[in-house]
């Protein structure tokens, strides 16, 4: 009970097994929620005789129109990638045929400063909802959004079966069809430079790759975990390609790694695909002008921002058409994949 003595919403979500964030959406007929847990909600509320506040009422249907997308750079100054871009573009233009809007935030901040931007928005009455990106090891948004009673959307996979809703990924299928790929043509020393060991994406991405490896009974020559830049691939590249059992192919985290790692190869006097063939993964125009053009795990980044944003419309308690999204990604092959080198 409150101070008062009066029952709380966090007292009618206890009683009513459910969060608080479901005691808002029953309350203000909002988001997805079962008619059973609807009537265990308002039961509790009946017999704990609790209401809320005609003015907490007021302001929680007083809509912004607004969804927030806060990008958090961690490890240095944030900025809007080539597929971030795609992203916010599958995002916005579903928003829109809506009459929403989408407020950018781009920070650099620790764990505690992004809660605090959260919190900010929340109580200005800013957004009405958030889309996440980059689902690290330990995320703490999801649960600080459900205890803030904001809406929130997950791009990508949650760690540890939470409940956000998401726009699901397998990275499975994709990594299967590049390793049986490579195989094919005769590899047998694969490498992977993928993203930091504390995204959930690119950790699963990692394991696939290395289960695939295994089944097809290949070498695995070389994983590195790095960051999500041409930098930083380009001196994984450099050190794999430098070491004792180099790999003949290389999978990368993301389109722009890949390029970088074909510039450090040749930088080396390696040629692509002849000496070295390499898979990048995000399927950006850009790869098909590169010479060679690059072979890609296709990601439908823009879609899957239309799906972000409709999974976001339907928490909002908006209706609207479902998008056909399978989750699955699909290798597109194109010229920087070739049969291995004699003798290697």
């Amino acid at each position: 009970m409150g101070r008062s003595g009066r029952a709380t919403i966090n007292d009618v979500a206890e009683r009513a097994g459910v969060s608080k964030t479901a005691v808002s959406k029953v309350l203000n007929g909002t988001g997805s929620i079962s008619p059973a847990t609807r009537a265990r909600v308002l039961q509790a509320a009946r017999d704990l005789r609790w209401q809320p506040s005609a003015h907490a009422v007021a302001l929680r249907r007083a809509r912004s129109q607004t969804v927030a997308l806060v990008l958090n750079g961690h490890d240095g100054p944030p900025s809007v990638s080539v597929t971030t871009a795609e992203l916010i573009t599958g995002i916005e233009t579903t928003l829109s045929s809506r009459g929403y809007g989408l407020l950018l935030h781009l920070v650099d901040e620790s764990r505690d400063g992004e809660a605090d931007i959260y919190r900010q928005l929340v109580d200005a009455g800013r957004v009405d909802g958030a889309i996440l990106t980059d689902s690290v090891v330990g995320d703490h948004r999801p649960a600080l959004l459900r205890e803030l009673g904001l809406p929130a959307v997950l791009v990508g996979t949650p760690e540890a079966g939470d409940p956000v809703p998401h726009v699901r990924t397998d990275p499975r299928p994709a990594i299967d069809q590049a390793v049986e790929h490579l195989a094919s043509l005769g590899h047998r020393r694969l490498g992977f430079i993928g993203g930091p060991r504390d995204r959930v994406q690119a950790m699963l991405r990692r394991e696939a790759f290395e289960a695939s490896v295994r089944a097809h009974g290949l070498e695995l020559s070389a994983v590195v975990s790095t960051a999500y830049s041409g930098e930083a691939s380009a001196r994984a590249t450099r050190e794999v390609l430098r070491g004792p059992t180099p790999p003949t192919a290389l999978l990368y985290g993301n389109d722009t790694m890949a390029i970088a790692g074909i510039k450090a190869a040749r930088d080396l006097g390696l040629r692509t695909p002849q000496d070295l063939s390499v898979i990048g993964a995000e399927g950006l125009p850009v790869g098909a002008w590169i010479d060679p053009p690059l072979t890609t795990v296709q990601r439908q980044v823009v879609l899957r921002g239309q799906v972000a944003a409709q999974l976001m419309l339907r928490e909002l308690g908006i209706e609207v058409p479902e998008l056909d999204w399978s989750g699955d990604e699909e290798l597109l092959v194109r010229g920087s994949t070739a049969p291995p080198p004699p003798g290697s």
